[in-house]
């Protein structure tokens, strides 16, 4: 199974408001950019976003360290959130809808989630925040 790590970031500019993710998956050395962002959206709708397209473009199952400042994300992983929304078909749980998109991609890989402080110096989390509030900042300017 191939190792990848993915960094993913979210970012809004104002919550709600115009919003933007970024993702950078590292293989062999390699690194592939990812970013995208949405008009009128939160700042969780878009860490979620970062790290679904991540796992979404891998072409095949992977062994995958997910590192992201996110604690909605994390935590929810982690500490077994998910898990409890989906026994209650994720009713009363905040962005279903990509919950629902999210869970199915953490059984077709094998992903373990890390924790970063935002904004602290980690470089692939600054160049995550980058993508991100560069993709809000292109929605923001396309209104």
């Amino acid at each position: 199974m191939k190792e990848v790590e993915i960094y993913t970031d979210g970012a809004c500019r104002g919550n709600p408001g115009p919003g933007g993710w970024g993702a950078v998956l590292v293989y062999r050395g390699r690194e592939r950019e990812l970013s995208g962002g949405e008009p009128e959206t939160t700042n969780n709708r878009m860490e979620l976003m970062a790290a679904i397209s991540a796992l979404e473009a891998l072409t095949e199952p992977c062994r995958v360290t997910l590192t992201s400042d996110s604690t909605y994300l994390v935590k929810a992983i982690e500490e077994g959130w998910l898990a409890s929304w989906r026994k209650k078909a994720f009713h009363k749980v905040k962005n279903p809808d990509l919950w629902m998109r999210l869970d199915p991609l953490l059984s077709r890989h094998d992903v373990t989630f890390v924790w970063v402080r935002g904004h602290d110096g980690h470089p692939y989390n600054e160049r995550c925040d980058r993508l991100a509030t560069a993709a809000a900042d292109a929605q923001r300017k396309s209104d």
